[in-house]
């Protein structure tokens, strides 16, 4: 049997090939980057602060793992919210999140004001917070999903169609119906 005749490879692209973009620091980088967003997609996708810490955490362990398996055809952004789409609905989807109740306190809603508020705009603004989460935990996942993206993650229309399969005009209309269908539930949670 021949050994394989590798053509020459200078230093430099020798160490791209052995080196991955994670071991060479990138990977912090884009932790760095994206954590924050991530948190806040898993938060708002599953309504629990300690569940979208524990989230975030695990999506970035899988993309660390899956790292040499990006292909590049999206955004690193656009990677990131389809694993934490995938794995958020992965856990709602489990037998512990159908069968048990979450005690987390309210402290998202709590911190949501500064030290120079007076105590009625935090309390208003901690109750317009719980009003929202619940009127989006009452919109169908489609909704709820396409709603976070383009209003918290401020993506476009064409990022999303490319992130849920579906065409930007798509997206489009069916982001008319989930604000419509939005604000009709959340006039009734007055």
């Amino acid at each position: 049997m021949q050994a394989a005749v590798m053509p020459e490879m200078s230093e430099q692209q020798m160490e791209a090939v052995v080196k991955p973009a994670w071991i060479s620091g990138e990977f912090g980088k884009i932790y760095e980057e994206h954590s924050q967003c991530i948190y806040y997609l898993a938060l708002r996708l599953l309504g629990d602060p300690t569940q979208a810490q524990d989230a975030t955490h695990d999506v970035f362990l899988k993309a660390f793992r899956k790292m040499d398996q990006f292909r590049g055809e999206a955004g690193i952004r656009t990677w990131l919210y389809r694993i934490t789409i995938n794995h958020c609905q992965n856990l709602q989807g489990s037998w512990h999140a159908r069968h048990m109740f979450s005690n987390a306190d309210d402290a998202v809603w709590e911190t949501a004001g500064t030290v120079s508020d007076d105590p009625l705009r935090v309390l208003e603004t901690k109750e317009l917070g719980q009003r929202i989460q619940q009127t989006l935990e009452k919109l169908s996942e489609e909704y709820r999903l396409l709603l976070l993206l383009v209003a918290d993650q401020e993506m476009s229309y064409d990022e999303i169609g490319k992130l849920t399969d579906q065409s930007a005009d798509a997206v489009r209309g069916k982001l008319h119906r989930a604000r419509k269908s939005f604000a009709a539930l959340f006039r009734k949670s007055a």
